[in-house]
């Protein structure tokens, strides 16, 4: 493994040691959230991002080596096993490599070439390879048989075992890889000139292979899956064509056959394989910075900061079944649900308003969470009439409800909500987004919360993997208050798996709260390695042991309780303000070697104990709140408003300003200075100034800029 590992480095610019300590730790069975929290000693203080790029890494060198192996053992199957062939294969370093090696062995149909070889004209093709002189013609003469009428045929079959040996030798394949990929063109045309559609602006297209970026790989992939596109890589041949002449031509007798093999090699094998080999390799980079785009925007989603100690009222629009309205109290119980019509073809405002004073005014709401689905801007334009008219001092905002019908409909959300139907489950999920978006996006499906682009092209697989990978590292992030988190929230706990968390919630119901993170031990199926990678992302509030609320893992109390000593002080001070100014006397480094520790277990010991119930997500700024509506009548070019980011993509971030349709701040908009990808400034729920740069009302679309506006929404 020495060698992956030094590969892995040259890779990662992270040195070999690091790399292997993290390998043996993932072998060990431990998450990558519980060695970046803590095992910061054995991996020299790795992040999480670091460790998880080390094991994919490791994942995709695992694969490569099992692949040389197959390769190495269906080869040697056929007797064909050299030494310097299985060295060529040990040595590759990329998948397309071995590919390219084994093509040659690669059990196929029957080929042209194949049936020139079964007609004995292999030694044919050799001749017509080798620097000896002689008349082709006279010496072709020689291979006719009852299967070969003449020299001619005899020359034919000799230059499609030629052509077959150059388009499978992998120097050549890869040489004219490299050239296609950096002197290629995308071309795109219409398959009828006159189809109107989506992809229209990419009827006369080009692109050069090399630039072309990932959103439109993909939405050329889409338009020519959909038969609106027909797509080809074209590229200058001549440069091929002389090279692989030069290469393959032993004399100027020969020449003139082997141009023609050659010609053949490229038109018929070569470049429809390179073809196929570069459109699924910007595929596959387009896949993986679309699955990229998708996680970034996820995780950005799941640390929104929570509303906390607010009563909220959710509502969900809709047009003909009325809008479903739910009230949960400051801790997400559900109050009272029910319906009201205020939308279109109904319109019955007056009694919808007064319902919802009445129970607002009952409830005692503290703000509303309008889903922005179908009716959103309606139920909004109703909602922002009532605050006015009635000079109610209750705020309202629009929530992404992407994903609240999927978990309205699903088994965990009747097992929540029996006795209500889908649409009122989705308008209490919709009022605790607010309240936790954590907690409430966890119970739905990654895929089904729509902030990406193409996701639906995109690799099952990969994409859950990926998703799944952000949701596991938000949750661990944040930690879980173990006595009243879901099934569902449990469940991305580090060491954790869906039946260990059902069983924690069937004990919790079944025994009353937890009162010790040790207690964890009695759940069933949760044994110690298990509560090893857990316990310190649970917390345990209102109970004897004041550690078990914060991040400090049970294996590090004894290590805390020493601090605290140190300091003159008890686990009753933590959290206190006494507690700051004994901990600047500390001298860390010498406390370390006195007590048997690492300095970066000491440090994350001190913090937990001057911050033990910190939330990261309180970091950034809470969700914009309104108390009227715009309209896109209102808008003109200059004016400057807040707004919601609501999808990051590759072009730029859509941000909802309050009208109807959500305003694209273009890539170029950004910011004064050259944006590589809108993620690096940006983020999905973040609340940013932006200025309307032109605005069309046929089209309902508004364009706008964040340069002359200023980021933060203050």
């Amino acid at each position: 493994m020495q060698f992956t590992y030094e590969q892995i480095s040259l890779e990662t610019n992270l040195p070999p040691h690091q790399i292997s300590m993290v390998a043996k730790l993932l072998e060990d069975g431990n998450t990558v959230p519980f060695i970046s929290r803590y095992r910061k000693e054995m991996t020299g203080g790795l992040d999480e991002v670091a460790i998880r790029l080390i094991e994919e890494r490791l994942k995709w060198h695992r694969n490569l080596e099992n692949r040389k192996n197959e390769v190495i053992r269906l080869i040697s199957e056929q007797g064909k096993l050299q030494p310097d062939l299985e060295a060529r294969i040990r040595n590759a370093v990329r998948l397309v490599e071995i590919e390219d090696i084994y093509l040659p062995f690669r059990p196929k149909r029957r080929t042209r070439a194949a049936v020139a070889r079964d007609k004995g004209l292999e030694p044919l093709a050799q001749w017509l390879l080798s620097p000896q002189d002689g008349d082709p013609l006279q010496i072709a003469a020689q291979f006719v048989n009852q299967e070969v009428a003449d020299a001619l045929q005899a020359l034919q079959g000799a230059m499609d075992i030629i052509a077959e040996q150059v388009a499978e030798d992998a120097g050549n394949r890869s040489w004219l890889r490299d050239y296609v990929r950096n002197n290629g063109v995308i071309t795109v045309k219409a398959r009828e000139a006159t189809a109107e559609s989506a992809y229209k602006m990419y009827y006369h297209y080009q692109e050069p292979v090399k630039r072309i970026p990932a959103h439109r790989i993909l939405a050329i992939n889409r338009g020519e899956r959909e038969d609106y596109l027909k797509v080809a890589l074209l590229y200058d041949s001549d440069k091929p064509r002389e090279k692989l002449n030069r290469q393959y031509a032993a004399t100027k007798e020969k020449a003139l056959y082997i141009s023609k093999a050659v010609e053949d090699s490229l038109a018929r094998l070569l470049k429809p394989a390179i073809e196929r080999d570069l459109r699924n390799e910007l595929t596959e980079q387009a896949n993986r910075q679309a699955i990229d785009i998708f996680a970034r925007n996820l995780n950005s989603l799941l640390l929104q900061p929570p509303v906390r100690g607010k009563t909220v009222l959710g509502i969900d629009p809709a047009y003909r079944t009325g809008c479903k309205w739910a009230v949960v109290d400051s801790t997400g119980k559900k109050l009272e649900v029910g319906v009201i019509y205020p939308t279109p073809p109904h319109r019955r405002n007056d009694e919808a308003e007064s319902i919802m004073l009445q129970v607002i005014d009952r409830y005692g709401v503290d703000a509303i969470a309008i889903g922005n689905g179908t009716a959103s801007r309606e139920t909004e334009r109703f909602v922002a009439d009532m605050i006015r008219n009635h000079a109610i001092e209750v705020p309202y905002t629009i929530v992404n409800e992407a994903g609240a019908s999927v978990y309205s409909a699903s088994p965990l959300g009747a097992e929540e909500f029996p006795d209500l139907d889908a649409a009122q489950r989705s308008a209490i999920s919709i009022a605790r987004r607010v309240q936790d978006p954590l907690a409430e996006l966890v119970k739905i499906e990654p895929r089904s919360i729509g902030v990406g682009q193409y996701q639906h092209d995109l690799p099952e697989r990969e994409l859950d993997e990926s998703l799944s990978t952000v949701v596991e590292t938000a949750v661990n992030q944040v930690g879980v208050d173990l006595n009243t988190a879901s099934a569902a929230l449990l469940s991305y706990v580090s060491g954790l798996s869906k039946t260990t968390a059902r069983n924690i919630v069937r004990h919790r119901d079944s025994n009353g709260p937890f009162a010790r993170r040790h207690e964890l031990l009695q759940v069933s199926r949760l044994g110690p390695k298990a509560f090893q990678q857990a316990a310190g992302f649970l917390r345990i509030y209102g109970q004897d042991n004041l550690l078990d609320s914060t991040a400090i893992h049970p294996e590090s109390y004894q290590l805390a309780e020493e601090v605290l000593h140190r300091m003159g002080s008890s686990v009753v001070e933590i959290g206190g303000g006494s507690l700051q100014e004994k901990a600047t006397r500390l001298d860390v480094r010498a406390l370390a070697q006195q007590l048997g520790a690492g300095e970066p277990t000491i440090r994350d010991v001190i913090a937990c104990l001057l911050k033990p119930h910190r939330d990261p997500r309180e970091d950034l700024p809470p969700p914009l709140f309104r108390s009227d509506v715009l309209d896109i009548e209102a808008l003109h070019p200059g004016m400057i408003l807040p707004g919601t980011v609501r999808n990051v993509v590759d072009f730029g971030a859509f941000v909802d300003i309050g009208i109807k349709q959500d305003g694209l701040v273009h890539i170029s908009e950004i910011a004064e200075h050259f944006v590589r990808h809108p993620l690096d400034v940006i983020a999905v729920g973040e609340v940013i100034q932006v200025m309307v740069l032109t605005v069309d009302k046929e089209r309902h679309k508004v364009a706008l800029s964040m340069k002359q506006a200023g980021k933060p929404a203050g």
